[in-house]
Order: C-alpha cells, then sequence, then structure tokens
C-alpha cells in the first residue's frame, strides 16, 4: 500500500485513508459518494458503509457483499462487521465469519 518514498512516520489517519482509498480501488462497483469510515463498537471496529448521498446504490452494493468482505480480509480493516445505512438509519448488519 505504501511505496518506498513514503514517509517512516505515517499518522494513523494517513494510513486510515490510503486503506479505504485502496478499498474502493478493490471494490469498484462503490458509489465514491458512499462514505467509508472505520468505527468502534464495543471491543470492535466495525466497517461502515453510509449511503446517506446515494442511497439507490445501498441494494445493489448489498448484493455484492462477499466481494466487499474479500476486500476487507485483503486490508484487514476488521474482523468484525459490517454495517449498512443511510445516515443514522441502519439498513443492513453482516458479520464477517473468520477465515
Amino acid at each position: 500500500m505504501f511505496n518506498q518514498n513514503s514517509s517512516s512516520e505515517c499518522t494513523s489517519a494517513e494510513f486510515e485513508k490510503l486503506a479505504i482509498d485502496r478499498f474502493f480501488s478493490l471494490v469498484g462497483f462503490l458509489p465514491q459518494e458512499c462514505k467509508v469510515f472505520r468505527e468502534p463498537w464495543g471491543n470492535s471496529t466495525i466497517l461502515c458503509l453510509d449511503f446517506e448521498d446515494c442511497p439507490t446504490w445501498i441494494e445493489v452494493v448489498k448484493e455484492k457483499t462477499p466481494l466487499l468482505i474479500d476486500a476487507i480480509w485483503e486490508l484487514g480493516l476488521t474482523e468484525s462487521s459490517i454495517i449498512f445505512r443511510i445516515g443514522n438509519k441502519l439498513k443492513g448488519w453482516r458479520r464477517i465469519s473468520q477465515r
């Protein structure tokens, strides 16, 4: 993910942005308007996909959850769950099983 010219003092926020950008490139079907971020839930971290700016895409993307999980595993974004939401409304949840 990092090239040889990357700073060795990369912050966790910068790493997070790089990981999310890489996630978008791995799952090319995800609309750019979708907000993707990690969020702590109890003792875990979940991956949130917020379709507030593109609500018509949520069902299309949910159907491709196995591809999302493959990308999540490749990048190590979470070992817990994916949350699908539109703003503050929870629209779906998928637990990620251990490989």
